[in-house]
């Protein structure tokens, strides 16, 4: 794995400072928050629903090309950018997700209340493709070159069933070249995310044989079944050792109100700080809706193989976090401390997972201005401030990638 030292960092951050090309991207930066806000709209603009984020991943990969920067699309969709240094055997990577959690039809038109933009998408994940296009540009004109290989991306597959698969390949690809990643997600500067939290997202499927609501009542019913599951679920605690979450997204089933359906469903978001705890849960749950489908065909006195019960794994985030003397950490904070920025650590499920569990050091960082409602059809953003965010972003870049004359 490509390796860095806190040492080098720090005096990476110094020399980058007192560079007059470092000084022109940050001029710029600091006269052209407009134009990074008006691509962040193009592209929220541009629907991105899970497994179709193709149109958005194109206009990204324009406004890459125009900054210079060496432009590909690999087999699983994700757009790369690549401004080579002079270690091509070193890769500092920051990723942007393509994908939201809207379907297809939704409306992303963005609307303007005052400093606020409203769309859904236009905070989770605009905010970090904004950065990621004003850090291209920034890079384009400050015409800096770097030891380390700088890569641009952005990637499918962050949100609901995508299962982290465009940064799995963005690891695949890169390997042991990789000296740290960073996940530019959402807008807030005040957080830099360390942890990985675990996660297992599960459908449960129960199916029978139907019938009529009246002739037919006695027949053990799915969707009844998967409600004695949840019941059981939910009625169990917690471990308090470590924090843990459950989600019921959806459950779907039937085909008419006077129907018994044949067929129901539910997906589940399972989350917890611990990889073990995450298993655990998982176990529980499939007990849980076992029980519940038993339970279900005992209350009308049925066979036992009446109903049957299928799971189906939508998604695994595996748990990692980065130890807290990490040089990227360290050179975080160098940046934070430079730009007078607050901020803290935090723990989430991001992009920044899937490497931090394979021992690559990465965190997840936002791309500057204020957001919020986020996976709502109410989300917002403000860009006021953003120039913090970009000159954040451009900053660590830089000091984890060195200079290079």
């Amino acid at each position: 794995m490509a390796a860095f030292s806190a040492r080098a960092t720090e005096n990476s951050l110094d020399k980058i400072v007192e560079d007059p090309r470092c000084g022109r991207a940050l001029t710029w930066i600091d006269s052209s928050a407009e134009w990074v806000t008006s691509q962040q709209v193009r592209l929220t603009e541009i629907p991105a629903p899970e497994f179709a984020e193709t149109r958005r991943a194109e206009a990204l990969r324009e406004i890459f090309a125009a900054n210079g920067f060496q432009t590909r699309t690999d087999s699983s969709g994700n757009v790369i950018a690549e401004r080579p240094g002079s270690d091509p055997d070193s890769v500092i990577l920051l990723a942007a997700h393509l994908d939201t959690v809207f379907s297809g039809g939704t409306d992303v038109r963005v609307k303007r209340e005052g400093t606020r933009l409203l769309a859904p998408g236009i905070s989770d994940n605009g905010a970090g493709l904004g950065a990621l296009a004003g850090l291209a540009r920034a890079i384009a004109e400050s015409d800096i070159r770097t030891r380390k290989t700088i890569v641009l991306a952005g990637d499918v597959g962050e949100e609901g069933e995508g299962n982290l698969r465009g940064m799995r390949a963005l690891v695949n690809e890169f390997g042991s070249h990789l000296a740290a990643v960073i996940a530019v997600d959402g807008p807030s500067t005040e957080f830099i995310t360390t942890q990985g939290i675990a996660s297992r997202r599960i459908e449960a499927v129960v199916t029978g044989p139907g019938g009529h609501s009246w002739s037919d009542f006695g027949i053990p019913n799915p969707i009844s079944a998967i409600a004695r599951g949840i019941v059981r679920f939910t009625s169990m605690r917690l471990s308090l050792s470590v924090r843990s979450t459950y989600n019921f997204g959806t459950i779907e089933g039937g085909t008419s109100v006077n129907s018994i359906p044949a067929r129901a469903a539910v997906k589940v978001d399972l989350r917890s700080e611990s990889e073990a705890e995450a298993g655990k849960m998982e176990t529980a749950l499939r007990q849980a809706m076992q029980d519940g489908l038993r339970d279900e065909e005992a209350a009308f006195d049925a066979p036992g193989d009446a109903l049957k019960l299928s799971f189906v794994s939508l998604g695994v985030r595996p748990a990692g976090k980065l130890p807290a003397d990490s040089p990227l950490l360290a050179a975080v904070r160098d940046v934070d401390r430079f730009l007078g920025n607050r901020s803290h650590i935090e723990r989430s499920s991001t992009d920044a997972n899937l490497p931090l569990s394979l021992g690559i050091p990465a965190m997840a960082l936002g791309g500057g201005g204020r957001g919020g409602g986020a996976h709502t059809l109410n989300e917002w953003y403000d860009p006021t401030g953003r120039e913090l965010g970009l000159k954040r972003l451009f900053l660590i870049a830089l000091s984890l990638a060195g200079l290079d004359r």
